[in-house]
């Protein structure tokens, strides 16, 4: 195996983009194995790294399609749904508490959150 050519920050030549830029100019890597990395020197600890791709062999992003559009939205429901309460919290429940806020700190002045 062949060790991947080494740039320093920023010096990298052009035809090589990181999967950031890549999808900037509305591409993806497409299956293409690394081509290239980046090396940014750190004091006291390894140096930094990212990976190039070669824009050549890049494709085109999949559009979202309405299956995939529907999907994420089915997601995004689950992962606001309290499972304490069944209840939209209307944000990402926490992966710390694992309910929502009020199911997890509940109010004992307030009688209509008791579960």
């Amino acid at each position: 195996m062949a060790a991947l050519p080494v740039f320093r920050w920023r010096l990298a030549p052009d035809g090589y983009a990181t999967r950031r830029q890549l999808r900037a100019q509305g591409l993806r890597p497409g299956g293409q194995g690394v081509a290239a990395q980046l090396e940014r020197p750190r004091r006291r600890r390894g140096p930094l790294v990212a990976y190039l791709y070669r824009l050549d062999l890049a494709k085109p992003i999949r559009p979202m399609t309405p299956g995939r559009w529907a999907a994420l939205a089915k997601a995004n429901r689950a992962r606001r749904t309290c499972p304490a309460c069944r209840r939209d919290a209307g944000y990402v429940i926490p992966a710390s508490l694992g309910m929502c806020v009020p199911c997890a700190y509940p109010d004992p002045a307030d009688p209509s959150r008791s579960v």
